[in-house]
This record gives C-alpha cells, sequence and structure tokens, in this order.
C-alpha cells in the first residue's frame, strides 16, 4: 500500500500548496475556502480576464463574497494565474473544469483531458489529485489514471488520485461548499483516505465511498433524480392545463403530505450546468454498457419539449386579442437559469428567445443579473423593467422569477403576461397566462 503519510501531514498542518484548476462556479469557491481555513492557494485558469480579476482581490462569482476573496488575495494565501508549469509545485490539485455536452449529446471531456495534461506534465511523487468535474462513471480510472500514470508513476503508490464530485448550487443562500456534506472516493484506500484528509479540514461532513467509480455515479444520481422528476411534473403540468386544473394549486396541497411526497415544479425547462447534462452522460455510459435508459431519456424528452410549449402559450396569450407572435414585441423578465444568479449556462431562456425569433417576435428582456446577452447572432442589452413597463409590450414572458421584479408594477401594466415559474402566485385576471 502506497505511504501517504507526507502528504497527510501537510494536509493536517495546513502545509500543502492547493491548486485549482478551472476559477468557476465550483473552482474559485472551493479555492477562497481552502485559503480561508489557510491553506496556500494558487488558481489556475486559462481566461486572464478571471486572473487579474482575482490576482485584483474583485469575485465574479455572486456566491464569493468580493470581501472574503479580497481578504485572502490581500493576506498573500491566495493568487491566479496562467502558467500551468507551476502546477508541479502544489502538493494537491484539484480539478473543477467544465464537462460539456457535444452537439451529438455525447459527453465532452477535452476540458478535463486538457486539465489532466497539463498535471501529467509537471507530476512527481506525492501529489495528490482530484478530479471533481461531473463525469460519468470510469472517467477517473479508465481516462485520467492512464494519462497520469504514462511516464511511469503509479497512482495510490507514487502518487494519489480520487473523484469527488461538486454539488455547488448557484444561489442558494443555505447550502455552500463548507456545509454540504464532499463524497469522496479514490482510487485505492491510500487516495481516499488522502482526499478525506484534505476536504476534512474545510467541509463539516466527509462521505468516503468505495470506489471513484461508486462517486462517479453518485453525482449522476443526484441530478439524474432532479431531471426525472421535473420531466413528471413537466408532464404534470401539460395534462392539467388540458384539463383545466392549476397545477401549482394541486402540488402545494400534495406537499402537505409529510411522507412519500418531494415537491418538484415545472417550469420553462432545464438550466445549469448539471441537471440539463448529467442524464446524457448516465445514458451515454449505459449504452455503451448496452443497457438503454428509456425513462431517462424519456423525462430529458419531455423536458426539452418545455420551451415550445412556453411558445405555444404566448402563441395563446396573444391570439386573445387577436394577434400573432409575428410581428408583435415580445419581451422576457429572466434570461438566467434560475432565480437570482447571473449563470447563462443551459438556460431554457435562451431556447424560448430562439424560437420567439423565428416565429418573428420582435424581441427584449430584462435582468438585473444578465446586462448583455450574446447568443446566436442575437446581441441584446437589459431594459431596465421601469422602463419597459411604460410602453409595455404586447406580452411578457416570466422566465425567470427573480426576487428583485416588481410583479405587481408588471400585472398593473396590462401586459399580456405568459408566468412559467408561478412568480404571480394568486394573481388573476384576463392577461395572466400560466403554464
Amino acid at each position: 500500500m502506497a505511504s501517504n503519510q507526507r502528504i497527510l501531514d501537510r494536509i493536517r498542518t495546513k502545509q500543502a500548496r492547493v491548486g485549482i484548476i478551472g476559477l468557476g462556479y465550483v473552482g474559485l469557491p472551493l479555492a477562497v475556502e481552502f485559503a480561508q481555513q489557510g491553506f496556500d492557494v494558487t488558481g489556475f485558469d486559462v481566461d486572464q480576464s478571471k486572473i487579474a480579476q482575482i490576482n485584483a482581490g474583485n469575485s465574479y462569482i455572486p456566491d464569493v463574497a468580493t470581501a472574503h476573496l479580497a481578504g485572502v488575495v490581500k493576506a498573500g494565501r491566495m493568487r491566479a494565474t496562467a502558467n500551468m508549469a507551476d502546477l508541479g509545485d502544489m502538493d494537491v490539485i484539484d480539478i473543477c473544469v467544465p464537462t460539456p455536452l457535444r452537439k451529438t449529446k455525447d459527453p465532452d471531456l477535452s476540458y478535463v483531458v486538457l486539465a489532466v495534461e497539463a498535471v501529467a506534465a509537471t507530476l512527481r511523487p506525492g501529489q495528490l489529485i482530484i478530479l471533481e468535474s461531473t463525469t460519468y462513471p470510469g472517467t477517473t480510472d479508465e481516462v485520467v489514471q492512464p494519462m497520469l500514470e504514462d511516464k511511469g508513476l503509479k497512482a495510490d503508490v507514487d502518487f494519489f488520485l480520487a473523484f469527488s464530485p461538486e454539488r455547488v448550487d448557484p444561489g442558494n443562500q443555505h447550502f455552500n461548499t463548507k456545509n454540504i456534506p464532499k463524497i469522496v472516493g479514490g482510487v485505492g484506500a491510500a487516495s481516499t483516505e488522502a482526499a478525506c484528509a484534505l476536504y476534512q479540514t474545510t467541509v463539516d461532513h466527509v462521505v468516503p465511498v468505495s470506489s471513484t467509480r461508486v462517486a462517479e455515479m453518485v453525482k449522476l444520481l443526484e441530478n439524474t433524480f432532479r431531471a426525472v422528476n421535473i420531466g413528471l411534473v413537466n408532464e404534470i403540468a401539460l395534462m392539467c392545463h388540458k384539463m383545466d386544473i392549476g397545477v401549482w394549486e394541486v402540488i402545494d396541497a400534495a406537499k402537505t403530505k409529510p411522507f412519500g411526497f418531494m415537491p418538484f415544479y415545472p417550469g420553462p425547462g432545464l438550466g445549469g450546468h448539471c441537471i440539463p447534462i448529467d442524464p446524457f452522460y448516465l445514458s451515454w455510459k449505459a449504452r455503451q454498457n448496452g443497457f438503454e435508459c428509456r425513462f431517462i431519456e424519456l423525462a430529458g424528452h419531455i423536458n426539452s419539449s418545455m420551451p415550445h410549449y412556453v411558445v405555444e402559450r404566448v402563441a395563446d396569450a396573444l391570439n386573445s386579442v387577436r394577434k400573432s407572435i409575428n410581428g408583435s414585441r415580445v419581451h422576457l423578465f429572466g434570461v438566467a437559469y434560475k432565480r437570482d444568479v447571473n449563470d447563462m449556462r443551459e438556460s431554457p431562456a435562451l431556447d424560448v428567445l430562439e424560437l420567439l425569433s423565428k416565429a418573428g417576435a420582435i424581441l427584449s428582456y430584462s435582468d438585473p443579473f444578465v446586462p448583455e446577452l450574446r447568443h446566436n447572432g442575437h446581441a441584446l442589452s437589459s431594459t431596465d423593467v421601469s422602463a419597459v413597463l411604460e410602453r409595455p409590450p404586447d406580452c411578457g414572458v416570466i422566465c425567470t422569477d427573480h426576487t428583485v421584479f416588481d410583479y405587481d408594477a408588471i400585472v398593473k401594466s396590462g401586459a399580456l403576461l405568459v408566468d412559467t415559474r408561478n412568480a404571480l402566485k394568486d394573481r388573476r385576471g384576463p392577461t395572466i397566462f400560466r403554464l
């Protein structure tokens, strides 16, 4: 068995130098947390603007307070660089890069591969390497481990390798890097112990599992669970509309049951980096093993159809006043993928915007968290809601229920409104259309 006593000692005394590759919604909060716990942290990224902002002590992630980042930068415990050669100076390297899908819905591990290549170029005995990027079961031992072992060092013998899935929920005011339990699975017992020791210095609760594959599967189960249940409630919403039943009232009543029910809510589609993507990672890997994920893929089909249904509701609203989408002014309230964040990744609002554009709508939007929108040839700037309401659009679509929006004022404007998030709650009237 590998002797990991040196890395354990350096971690427990907080002398270990920690490197974080990828300084986005996962990497930056993790880097700041390690630095606040007393570690010397170096962030690695290819984006020079991120590097400049971090070294100036300015946070570009809502979940990371600028004061916290500035504090650890000023104290000399955190810095950022694009120089991957410095990875050789790190005792611990945590990989937090994106894992998107290709257009064919197959996993795109190109960012992981580039990061691992950079680590492999300077890999030395005793280092602890952890992959946090969400991926399919087998990535760590089938892709990462062979690349790192290519020059002769052996995982769990000469260096330590583990997978620990990120569980970030952008904008969540209650759960953050520190108090979300951390799943850890190493390629061997020594690797698991070293990775657990690292996170135990920073995270309230660490949960070791038996292998990297189990750890990888945990994250996919968590997000596939959400995707499937959202698919179910989206289908219930479509059904309730046909039956003239208020789906939101149904859910509110159902969730009074103290056991056996967990509320999920319909919406314009799935957004964020994980939930729209992770089920495809799982179904892709399952197909490689001769298993067809019919249930999961059906949920994906339902969820991906929701932007089309939103546009149908816009058409219904405009038809009620004898107008068509073509030539009508349609305004989107919110374009981020979820409430009170600036994250646009996989936002269903982008699909709604694209479909409305193809139907001939004249488009505008308001989102205090997203001042500029650039997508598939669209170049729009956010308009202040008060200015929008001075000359109300033909139809407004509430795509994201930001808490800063004055929904009373929006309703009083008299504009037709399609509410995809139940932001208008119990407000009723001939101008309000729900999912």
